[in-house]
């Protein structure tokens, strides 16, 4: 029979104790790569009641990210948190220095990090979802519709070994083909980048039966990313055998300025996570 000091038994409950702790606060700035200069980072918000599920935040609009306090974040998903999800805001080397390809890089091998690292979050890799609005809700179903099983054990680095896949994506009002809207543009520099790479990043071409459940959210108002993209998103993911559920709000335009689309839209999506990422 082995022997156990007391001293080596104590050094493990303190290791047990300062993991539940990290595990319950904030986390901020953690770097997940570190490309052109830039340290690129997500945070770690923790639910009061956390249940293990989390929720990766794309900190996107017009692929422009940056970092939002960590008390707007908390207020704005708070519907999140106060159902037991663990909050991860992503951000990516942002607009107008960088292009959506490089936006789709990054957030991708977040996701391999936020896994790597998930049992340090008290996240559970198995049961977490992504969910973006407008460039987000792009990036949500590149993350959702083209992962991997990691760098095919190749590299030296265990993050990119890492698998970056998702239980569940959620787009709000996404742009799905990129082909003809990319080049020079004022108001979004991001798409400004090779022609011949925009298929590449255009989540259209990457439904198959092996995806995620995905769900849709778009306005019939929406003079920004029109409503067809959604729903030729759905009808796509559909059609390869694939779930998919698109839920269209009348009259709603980009953003979902009402507050009575805002509380339909939170209901629909604790109602598709609590479905898909076995909460009880």
């Amino acid at each position: 029979m082995k022997r156990y000091s007391f001293a080596r038994i104590g050094c493990a409950i303190a290791c047990f104790v300062s993991l539940a702790i990290a595990a319950s606060e904030v986390q901020e700035d953690i770097v997940y790569v570190e490309r052109d200069g830039i340290n690129v980072s997500y945070d770690v918000v923790p639910a009061p009641n956390a249940n293990g599920a989390a929720v990766l935040l794309m900190s996107s609009g017009g692929w422009f990210s940056g970092k939002q306090p960590i008390d707007r974040v908390k207020q704005g998903f708070g519907f999140l948190l106060d159902a037991g999800y663990t909050v991860v805001p992503i951000r990516h080397r942002s607009a107008p220095d960088f292009k959506v390809p490089d936006a789709v890089a990054d957030v991708q091998h977040a996701v391999r990090h936020v896994r790597h690292h998930a049992g340090d979050y008290g996240i559970d890799a198995s049961r977490m979802a992504v969910m973006g609005f407008s460039s987000g809700g792009h990036l949500t179903l590149m993350i959702s519709l083209d992962s991997d099983d990691g760098a095919a054990a190749k590299s030296t680095d265990s993050v990119s070994n890492t698998p970056n896949h998702v239980a569940a994506g959620i787009a709000y009002f996404p742009p799905v083909d990129l082909v003809n809207i990319v080049g020079p543009s004022e108001r979004f520099p991001a798409l400004d980048f090779e022609p011949s790479l925009a298929s590449s990043v255009s989540p259209i071409n990457f439904a198959d039966a092996e995806d995620p459940p995905i769900f849709l959210l778009h306005g019939t108002a929406d003079e920004l990313v029109p409503l067809a993209n959604s729903t030729r998103m759905h009808e796509t993911l559909t059609s390869v055998g694939a779930e998919s559920q698109l839920s269209i709000f009348e009259g709603a335009g980009h953003g979902f300025r009402e507050p009575a689309d805002q509380a339909r839209a939170r209901s629909e999506i604790l109602e598709f996570l609590a479905s898909h990422l076995s909460v009880n």
